[in-house]
């Protein structure tokens, strides 16, 4: 069953997901981000067959008729490290993971933007708070991906009662301005810790009105302090650029058949979250096995 109280999900961490549904504004804070890959996670359903929504707020309105499958993810640096990794583990299937079950086939299989790579993606929002407790194990899993993987960070914007259309906008336009990663901790600290740039109030414990939400100008403020320019972070998220990749992560996302994050994409085929593959440690388990499983061609 999709979660309908995203927010509640923060005091239910471990079913580990923010849902697409309806919210109804929740009271309760999320607790402190755990970075333990050992961190459970109870099982969750399968994701609905019907696509999440993807919001239309702050983004470029989507043509009529756009086809998703067009709809590249998000590009992949180049990682010098990558002779440094581990080789990918042989393939071995002893029934362990069931697709349907702990992971789910995406059909048609998207397009990757990493030719030659085996793309890992996490879909995410910088609001979700299943997200920033998991967020410590997606850096984790980045660290440990094999030769020819590499990761790569689609955000979701179909929560805009919680003003996640900002956010998506925040992280792709750091991406487009190169300080995506040195800042990705940082921002959900900023959303989760300080509050500054998230819709609860820290001091009063209690969601701030929608007047008082974060604005661009605000995100600005924020990455002024990681070296961006405020008026050029303003200027490149405002940007038809930005809002054509706004649109593109909304369409794969629904072609993905997201609607809870965070969920992982392995090489645009299959998909999963921390809860279907039974845990936090079973997630990056799962995660590499997938990787093993494309890399050998089944």
């Amino acid at each position: 069953m999709r979660m309908r109280l995203p927010l509640l999900c923060a005091a239910l961490i471990g079913l580990a997901a923010c849902g697409s549904g309806n919210s109804d504004g929740g009271t309760t804070p999320p607790p402190a981000a755990s970075t333990a890959a050992s961190a459970p996670a109870a099982p969750a359903s399968a994701p609905a067959a019907t696509p999440a929504p993807a919001s239309t707020a702050n983004t470029a309105p989507a043509a009529s008729g756009s086809s998703a499958s067009a709809a590249p993810a998000p590009a992949a640096a180049a990682d010098p490290d990558d002779a440094k990794r581990p080789d990918v583990k042989p393939f071995v299937d002893e029934g362990k993971w069931v697709e349907g079950k702990q992971y789910f086939r995406i059909d048609p299989a998207q397009p990757t933007s990493s030719p030659g790579k085996i793309e890992v993606t996490e879909v995410f929002s910088y609001g979700c708070p299943a997200c920033f407790q998991f967020h410590g194990v997606v850096d984790e899993l980045a660290k440990s991906l094999p030769k020819g993987a590499v990761m790569t960070y689609t955000p979701a914007s179909f929560r805009p009662d919680e003003n996640w259309p900002l956010l998506q906008r925040a992280y792709l336009t750091a991406q487009a301005l190169g300080v995506d990663k040195q800042t990705h901790d940082a921002m959900f600290d900023a959303v989760f810790k300080s509050g500054e740039l998230g819709i609860f109030d820290m001091k009063t414990q209690k969601p701030k009105p929608q007047s008082a939400w974060p604005t661009i100008d605000d995100v600005a403020r924020f990455y002024a302090q990681h070296g961006v320019k405020a008026e050029d972070f303003v200027a490149t998220a405002n940007s038809f650029t930005i809002n054509t990749k706004m649109k593109r992560a909304d369409e794969l996302i629904r072609a993905y058949e997201v609607d809870s994050t965070p969920t992982i994409v392995v090489n645009g085929k299959y998909r999963f979250t921390p809860g279907s593959a039974g845990g936090y440690p079973q997630a990056v388990e799962l995660a590499q096995w997938l990787i093993s499983k494309e890399a050998a061609g089944k």
